[in-house]
């Protein structure tokens, strides 16, 4: 199949990452290196129509101040997210679930420890379209690779089992720009599912608050050109996150994206607030 064909079903989302990726990529300071996020971008030229992004910023127009935001908060959140995972792993889980894993290629390009397997769930329809770019591209998983197409809307993470996940192993799970598209509701069986099939010693990770202040959340909602992406917000978890998680089992830690920004010598691009949260699993 083309890639360009496969491409239908395809939420921009995950091709704005995979940008966003590719351009830290080519940094002399980078904060991490993906060889395939360029891949994603050149099998659908013209995938984000529009004013270049020099032109936006010469005019100081709307999207850019956004764009930078955004593009700040993706870079951070790709490296916490990447050391979050690397440290699981080194103490002890074995196993790794990517949830909503899009055009992500943690498999092929982090240094994964011997004997951890990686399991990546998303839409049937993101990983025709994956799978077609990274084999075009010769990519090998420097791990075991799992792809469980599910929709976690619905079947949440009942598929996993059936490929091969063990429920007497240690777990590390990722969330990474996921809840902000699921419904309260939603959020809340996912994180009682993931809770059901932890054992003591696995860990979750997921952002906690906003991207941006209230501020330029709200001025993205009011550019039409940002429809297309806001329309699917839903608003996860509407409750608190570190309580909810304390009362179900989970030690939670928050991380401030100010703070994470400076262990990285990066400044925040303007106002922010919110973060990550992770947490260790301390019974069922």
């Amino acid at each position: 199949m083309e890639p360009q064909g496969a491409l239908e079903g395809v939420a921009k989302t995950a091709l704005g990452m995979a940008m966003v990726r590719a351009r830290e990529s080519l940094k002399d300071d980078r904060l991490f290196d993906d060889p395939y996020a360029q891949r994603f971008l050149d099998a659908v030229p013209g995938a984000f129509p529009g004013p270049p992004v020099s032109e936006d910023l010469a005019k100081g127009g709307p999207q850019a101040s956004l764009g930078a935001v955004f593009a700040f908060h993706g870079v951070l959140r790709t490296r916490f997210f990447d050391d979050y995972l690397l440290a699981a792993t080194a103490a002890g889980c074995t196993q790794v679930v990517l949830l909503a894993a899009g055009l992500d290629t943690r498999a092929f390009r982090l240094p994964w420890p011997r004997g951890v397997r990686v399991f990546e769930l998303d839409l049937p329809e993101v990983f025709a379209f994956k799978e077609t770019v990274l084999d075009g591209a010769g990519a090998l998983p420097v791990c075991e690779r799992r792809v469980v197409p599910a929709d976690l809307r619905e079947s949440g993470v009942g598929e996993l089992v059936a490929a091969g996940f063990a429920h007497a192993v240690p777990t590390a799970w990722l969330a990474e720009g996921l809840l902000l598209y699921l419904t309260a509701d939603e959020v809340t069986r996912l994180l009682t599912e993931i809770g059901e099939l932890s054992r003591p010693g696995s860990r979750l990770a997921f952002e906690h608050g906003g991207i941006a202040d209230s501020a330029v959340l709200a001025r993205t909602r009011g550019l039409t050109t940002m429809d297309e992406f806001t329309s699917l917000w839903r608003g996860g978890l509407r409750e608190d996150a570190p309580g909810w998680l304390g009362r179900h089992g989970w030690r939670p830690q928050i991380h401030d994206r100010a703070d994470v920004a400076s262990s990285y010598g990066r400044p925040v691009p303007g106002p922010s607030g919110g973060g990550f949260l992770t947490a260790i699993r301390t019974g069922r």
